[in-house]
């Protein structure tokens, strides 16, 4: 059932996290994907510090992350709030993947529990890929540039995290994580032309600094869990 679950996640966060960068743009997708991971973070370090500084610290990182959601979704003639949503169904969708995956490695040695679950999403994607072949058939770059983004944006990242996992604190590693919004932004910026306002960065830096807060008030050790890329 871990496994069912897991593939569940993985078949939706996918579908959620590129339909959203279609309609809100990479900067904003990740960076409201990127909740996820951080709503377990600072949950776990509640759990971990019921009182005192830490718990304190931990309060404080949970306003920044709400300050900054709330500047990136604020009301704008051009809000595209389908785009939004589907950026928070992924980020729950990410929060799900690390406690199920605790759980499947818990179960399963090496990545075999992930390896089983990336391939029975595959299968439920199946029907739908081939209804979308017939309809629109693809070329052969179109094929090789999907199989491309399913090696890098799947594969890789996933195994990465479960080997990395193993040899860096997960504390360190949830640091290292917090970049990724800001990657997103610029590569977004720099590769597929999007602009975004001062106030986006501004909301950005807020999420990725309540990150860093929420993770180095977490003791190591409290979140045990593979994050993906």
């Amino acid at each position: 059932m871990p496994v069912i679950g897991l593939a569940a996640v993985f078949a939706a966060m996918n579908l959620a996290v590129y339909m959203a960068i279609d309609r809100i743009g990479l900067g904003l997708t990740v960076t409201l994907e990127f909740l996820g991971p951080l709503t377990v973070a600072l949950a776990g370090a509640l759990t971990a510090t019921p009182t005192g500084l830490r718990r304190r610290v931990t309060v404080a990182c949970a306003i920044l992350a709400a300050v900054g959601v709330l500047v990136l979704t604020r009301p704008q003639p051009a809000t595209d709030y389908l785009g939004i949503g589907l950026g928070l169904l992924a980020a729950g969708c990410w929060a799900t993947y690390i406690l199920l995956n605790r759980t499947v490695g818990q179960r399963f040695t090496g990545v075999d529990g992930s390896a089983a679950a990336g391939a029975v999403s595959a299968l439920v994607y199946v029907p739908i890929g081939a209804v979308a072949l017939i309809a629109h058939p693809p070329t052969a770059a179109a094929l090789a540039c999907g199989a491309t983004a399913g090696v890098l944006a799947s594969v890789i990242p996933f195994v990465a995290d479960v080997l990395a996992l193993r040899r860096v604190p997960t504390h360190f590693f949830g640091i290292f994580m917090s970049v990724n919004p800001v990657f997103a932004a610029a590569i977004g910026a720099a590769v597929l032309g999007e602009a975004l306002g001062a106030l986006d960065w501004i909301a950005i830096t807020l999420i990725v600094a309540a990150n860093v807060g929420g993770v180095l008030t977490t003791r190591p050790g409290t979140l045990n869990a593979p994050v993906p890329a």
